[in-house]
């Protein structure tokens, strides 16, 4: 228990670090509103497509590709997405409903759950964990475009305009393009490679700066109601059903604990550049990724710990 305990500070620990870096610089006035506008768009256009498109092209899609398991995943994100938006309407004002159910179920996986998946199950939770979060990337970009074009006061909400946001979200052109690439295993450069994955990297780092630099007592304690919520959502009750499912679907052993750790997972720092693209509630958006952070360091353990006491995993 002690170990798997460690396994997740080790995780979440420098995202904090980040975290709180933002919240520094902004109050020694190093960066300011200008940055923070600049540097999520460079992240929501640039580097953040540019990390999902590397990262898709180096999975091994023919080792690792499970039908059942993928399928499954994406059917249960369909229903947590649905509870979530569900609630939403009676939780909180119309204004942040797209906020609230972006925050509920859209998890960190290609930060947190992946590393934890690789750390419990060796080169196995590599190789599926990295296979799954290419139709994490996908299912997660989608849904969160949609919910956020119906509410955002600046989308146009008919067929036609939620299809051209899905269809030009930098995030889903990044996925799309990439698919290609790893499927007929088209070499690139080595040089631009390299160059890619110095561009890339700049995405979480950058984002949770962002993220930090925005957060502020007054936000949090204007949103503490919702998003504590919708916190609630991430990290306990969709994580509770899904798994639960799963289990009673037949999953068991690796597979399972990896479809946990994944469902888990605190909402990832994309929502907020989303978010703030969007022009919605991105405080909001902060407050909630600040939250399951912090809260996913007990629900990750305390679910592993049951989920080994019934013999599921």
């Amino acid at each position: 228990m002690l170990a798997i305990v460690q396994q997740t500070i080790s995780v979440t620990a420098p995202v904090f670090s980040m975290l709180f870096l933002g919240v520094a610089l902004k109050r020694f006035g190093l960066i300011d509103a200008g940055f923070i506008n600049t540097a999520s768009t460079l992240v929501f256009r640039g580097t953040l497509p540019t990390l999902l498109f590397l990262g898709i092209i180096k999975a091994d899609l023919s080792t690792a590709l499970q039908p059942a398991l993928l399928l499954y995943f994406v059917v249960a994100t369909l229903g947590c997405f649905l509870l979530a938006w569900g609630w939403s309407i009676l939780r909180c004002p119309e204004a942040d409903r797209g906020i609230y159910t972006q925050g509920a179920f859209r998890g960190n996986n290609g930060i947190v759950g992946l590393a934890l998946a690789t750390s419990m199950y060796g080169d196995y939770g590599l190789s599926v964990g990295a296979v799954l979060g290419g139709v994490v990337i996908l299912t997660y970009n989608v849904l969160s475009a949609i919910i956020l074009a119906i509410y955002s006061p600046q989308a146009k909400t008919d067929v036609w305009s939620l299809s051209k946001n899905i269809a030009s979200n930098p995030l889903i052109v990044g996925v799309l393009l990439a698919i290609p690439f790893a499927a007929w295993q088209i070499p690139l450069p080595a040089w631009l490679l390299t160059s890619g994955g110095y561009f890339a990297q700049m995405s979480l780092p950058l984002a949770l700066i962002c993220i930090g630099a925005t957060l502020t007592l007054d936000s949090l304690r204007q949103g503490s109601g919702v998003a504590l919520s919708s916190s609630l959502m991430k990290v306990l009750w969709l994580p509770l059903l899904a798994t639960l499912g799963a289990g009673l679907c037949g999953f068991r052993g690796a597979d399972l604990g990896i479809l946990f750790l994944y469902f888990v997972s605190p909402t990832a720092a994309a929502s907020f550049v989303m978010a703030k693209a969007v022009g919605a509630n991105y405080e909001l958006a902060a407050a909630i990724i600040v939250i399951t952070t912090l809260a996913s360091v007990m629900s990750t353990n305390l679910g592993l710990l049951v989920l080994q006491l019934v013999g599921w995993i």
